[in-house]
């Protein structure tokens, strides 16, 4: 009866050895990345805006393509200036504005938390994704 016990455990033992290596050899060939979300203010340094209302727009983009954000308002502007460390506009309304006669924004068809809301344009998608090259 012992000798069973033993031999039963052996092959436990050899069984998981085996299921070790087969997931040390997955994870030689597939190496663990672990993706690092982008922070607001990475992004806005990486697009290097040289004005309010490039900041403005990077930020709109910011919360469309990386938060999920379907429209922002002002109070996400807002929020987006001080999560970057940056300071805000006196009148965000203004620099929204500002984009809009650009063609970069445009107003959403429903409000935000009773606030008017935007959205960003397809120009406005290309002018932060070119790092807005046009405007230099």
């Amino acid at each position: 009866m012992e000798n069973e016990e033993i031999e039963r455990i052996k092959k436990t033992l050899e069984d998981h050895e085996k299921r070790i290596v087969k997931l040390e050899n997955l994870l030689v060939s597939r190496p663990l990345i672990i993706e690092k979300k982008l922070s607001i203010k990475e992004f806005i340094l990486s697009k290097n805006p040289t004005n309010d209302s490039q900041k403005t727009l990077a930020i709109g983009y910011y919360l469309e393509k990386h938060e999920g954000l379907p429209s922002f308002n002002v109070k996400d502007l807002e929020k987006g200036f001080h999560d970057a460390k940056e300071s805000a506009p006196e009148n965000i309304n203004y620099k929204v504005i500002v984009n809009i006669q650009k063609g970069y924004m445009m107003e959403s068809k429903e409000k935000k938390d009773n606030l008017k809301a935007w959205n960003l344009t397809n120009s406005g998608e290309k002018s932060v994704e070119s790092d807005f090259e046009k405007e230099k």
